[in-house]
């Protein structure tokens, strides 16, 4: 047994050596010498055992940052702290016995008693290697494990009270712990031998007889389980089958680990080597390329002389330059190479500082906005004016033109018309139902089908950057979880920063600032207020009958009958026939349905040409309802004032102004008004107001207040298909309701728009001219406005108010002494 002592002695003394120069060696190689960086020595319990009776209560403890002392493990450990420096300088030199406990999280530099794991190992120090930088590397064996009761003391270092634990042995035999057992030494196995660095520890595994020693160095080895987390809770198990259980687990989580991360390091050394074989044959083929003279190489130097005749600046010239030598890496038949290849193209479409040179003649200008357009003189004189101020500054930097009004008044046209006085080239982008954001600053290069915003691709196509661009239908932009495409287009309308406008699949900035934007839109109401606040809104109204007669012989029936190859002077229209077809086929502020009905004649006229039949050159009224059938519309005709409660009123749609009706009539009930005819709740609100007047007023207007209890009002709006709403029929619906309750006749031919209050003021309300234009047709002669109203008349041409008669008020009672007659009604009701 002596022998035996002195044999294991040696032994250890030479390990104990090879530890102290391989960490000297470490040291001086300039490594980081962490807690442990090595495998554990471990020994059978029967050699150099320490006596476990007379173990002592408490022990100083040496706090583990990144380790966990198992029994019959021993391991060298780096000391750095100075406590623990301390510690086990005064320990070695007397009972070299301490306690080794892991801190709960290494990051800790000065761990506390509350810092500390619960379960520890009582360790007895074999050897203490001074090291160059003042760290020590002290030699632990461990002995048994303990639990922390109490702390006794945290000066100059942590003593605590313990109490050993014993481990929990399974009865043998026992073939579930046998089981194990077995499965532990295959997997160790296993992970060794994916583990090239481990090899040599599977002599050891395999002879290891001792199970809970098997387990100790298993789970003590940290490159087995790396994880400290893991080795502190086998620590603290105490049945040997569940420990050894535990120690399974972790061992078959970390195979898993380890077969997923050699798999990935197996795909991507073989993707590098296929990379490396695809470039090699990709630099054979581009030398048997150019010696041809074609392939990509024909391609990449196509691009680059077209680069040299570009005006761009010396930043894109070098992008581009950069994005050619990409595109020069890429194999032809890569999905990469044909993406950049677009991209280099269509930077070279671009018109980069290419303009096309101003023509600015006003008195040309003028001209051939009259030879295209009939009327719109206000709007005329607005863009002639822009124009005006282009040609004295050349600058473009004032509000854009956003034209507003009813379809089919010429607001597109006039664009075209812009462009072509000036000599510009035209674009035009549709942003009707447009919700996504990309459509108007591109798609990101990255993505799978990318390309240009609208704004770009229409630039693009105009070969000018400076062009004239309509943005048509900017009222009926929408907006969803793809982003507000109105939003994007307020760098693009705003002339301080559309010098610098960024589309996010060229990423570059392109200078707008001397492109002419145009915007179009039915109603201001669906824009944005940020949007609005960038543009100049100028209204476009409706035509009157005249007017619309002048524009389809000028213009709709000289482009139908050159579209529909009819010779000029085969068929006639004189102005009463155009005027019936208008009135009794379309109803419209704008022109277009008109041009479809003058196509559908001149169709008519082309078959009978064909057939070679004989046509007479003159349309009469009768040849109009053969070839369009059955009158559709009505004009709107004012109905007489035999009725009480029955007033006309004036509104205003998007298709233009018309007259309304507001019907009113009393039945016995208990003063209940009802409101019928599809109308808003402004317009309600309107009833109300317009109602309540009428009873605070009752005495003025000689009506018994108690009438207000005994009847119940009805009020209706006819057309009730139509959806009806705002405040302009305030004063109508006061009229109406004053006459029915006080029976009196309302003036014959006679209109009124107007938005009342509750104190009786008359407040002055939009679309006048398209209101007036609506009288006319149906043949009203006067018409009751607020005073405010005054000026929009002063601004309208006379030819529109000939034989109209306005009566401006201020209040309710205004309207109400001059609409209402005295004469009472024939046979009226007895209100009392």
């Amino acid at each position: 047994m002596f022998d035996n002592r002195r044999v294991f002695a040696d032994k250890l003394t030479d390990i104990i050596m090879a530890i102290d120069i391989k960490l000297r060696q470490n040291f001086l190689d300039g490594d980081e010498i962490e807690n442990v960086n090595y495998i554990p020595l471990s020994f059978e319990e029967n050699f150099l055992k320490i006596n476990k009776k007379n173990l002592p209560d408490s022990l100083p403890l040496l706090v583990l940052r990144n380790a966990v002392l198992f029994p019959e493990i021993i391991i060298p450990i780096t000391v750095r702290r100075e406590k623990a420096i301390k510690l086990v300088r005064e320990v070695y030199s007397e009972s070299k016995i301490l306690g080794a406990v892991a801190q709960l999280d290494y990051k800790i530099d000065n761990p506390t008693k509350d810092d500390l794991n619960k379960v520890g190992t009582l360790a007895h120090i074999i050897k203490i290697l001074e090291m160059p930088d003042g760290a020590i590397t002290a030699v632990l064996r461990g002995l048994n494990r303990f639990e922390i009761k109490s702390i006794v003391s945290e000066n100059p270092y942590i003593v605590a009270n313990v109490e050993y634990l014993q481990d929990e042995k399974p009865d043998l035999p026992n073939e579930n712990y046998d089981a194990i057992i077995s499965s532990i030494k295959d997997i160790t196995l296993q992970i060794i031998e994916r583990s090239p660095m481990l090899r040599d520890i599977s002599f050891a595994v395999k002879n290891i007889e001792n199970r809970s020693f098997l387990i100790s160095f298993i789970g003590s080895n940290p490159d087995i389980t790396q994880n400290v987390t893991d080795q502190q809770s086998l620590l603290e198990i105490n049945n040997l089958q569940e420990r050894a259980l535990k120690l399974l687990e972790i061992l078959q989580k970390e195979l898993k680990h380890i077969e997923v991360k050699n798999d990935i390091q197996s795909k991507v050394l073989n993707e590098i080597g296929q990379q490396q074989r695809e470039y090699y044959l990709h630099q054979q083929m581009k030398t048997i390329q150019d010696e041809l003279g074609g392939g990509a190489s024909q391609e990449i130097t196509e691009l680059r002389e077209l680069a040299k005749t570009k005006k761009w600046s010396a930043e894109i010239a070098d992008f581009f330059e950069k994005e050619t030598a990409k595109l020069e890496h890429m194999h032809p038949s890569m999905g990469e190479f044909s993406v950049q290849l677009n991209y280099l193209q269509l930077l070279l479409d671009l018109p980069w500082n290419e303009y096309t040179e101003d023509r600015i003649d006003i008195k040309k200008a003028q001209k051939i906005l009259d030879e295209d357009h009939y009327g719109l003189d206000q709007v005329k004189d607005r863009i002639l004016e822009y124009l005006a101020v282009i040609k004295l500054k050349n600058d473009l930097k004032s509000p854009i033109m956003c034209f507003y009004g009813p379809p089919g008044t010429g607001k597109t046209s006039l664009g075209k018309s812009i462009a072509r006085a000036i000599g510009r080239q035209f674009g035009r982008i549709s942003l009707g139902g447009l919700h996504d954001e990309a459509e108007i600053r591109g798609h990101r290069k990255t993505y799978i089908g990318a390309m240009p915003g609208r704004i770009m691709q229409t630039i693009r196509r105009c070969k000018s950057a400076n062009p004239v661009i309509i943005l048509d239908e900017i009222d009926k932009i929408g907006n969803d979880f793809r982003g507000d495409p109105a939003s994007a287009l307020l760098e693009v309308l705003d002339p301080e920063q559309n010098s610098t406008f960024h589309d996010n699949y060229i990423d570059l900035n392109f200078d707008l600032s001397k492109t002419m934007f145009i915007t179009t839109a039915n109603s201001t109401g669906t824009i944005s207020p940020a949007l609005r606040d960038r543009m100049e809104m100028i209204p476009m109204s409706g035509y009157l009958v005249e007017e619309k007669v002048e524009i389809a012989k000028r213009h709709l029936i000289p482009k139908q009958m050159d579209l529909h190859g009819i010779k000029e002077g085969t068929v006639q229209f004189d102005s009463d026939i155009i005027a019936i077809i208008i009135e009794s086929y379309t109803k419209e502020s704008g022109v277009r349905a008109l041009d479809k009905q003058i196509a559908k004649i001149a169709r008519y006229y082309a078959k009978q040409i064909a057939l070679s039949k004989k046509i007479k050159p003159e349309i009469s009224k009768q040849k109009i309802a053969e070839i369009l059938g059955v009158p559709r519309f009505t004009k709107d005709e004012y109905q007489g004032n035999d009725f009480a409660g029955v007033v006309t009123g004036l509104a205003w749609t998007e298709l233009g102004g018309e007259i309304l009706f507001v019907e009113t009539s009393l039945s016995k009930g208990k003063g209940k008004l009802t409101v019928t005819g599809n109308l808003g709740e402004v317009m309600k609100e309107s009833a109300l107001l317009a109602l309540e007047y009428i009873k605070s007023h009752a005495s003025q207007l000689e009506i018994n207040s108690e009438a207000f209890e005994k009847w119940d009002i009805h009020l209706h709006v006819p057309e009730g298909a139509i959806p009806k709403d705002g405040p302009s029929a305030g004063i109508t619906m006061t009229a109406a309701l004053a006459s029915i309750f006080t029976q009196r006749k309302v003036r014959k031919g006679i209109a009124m728009t107007g938005e009342i209050t509750l104190r009786g003021k008359v407040l002055p309300v939009g679309g006048i001219k398209e209101k007036i234009l609506a009288a006319k047709r149906a043949g009203i002669n006067e018409i009751v406005l607020s005073k405010d109203n005054e000026k929009d008349i002063s601004e309208i041409k006379p030819v529109y108010i000939k034989g109209l008669k306005f009566h401006y008020v201020d209040t309710i009672l205004d309207v109400l002494n001059f609409a209402l007659l005295k004469e009472k009604v024939k046979n009226p009701m007895k209100i009392e």
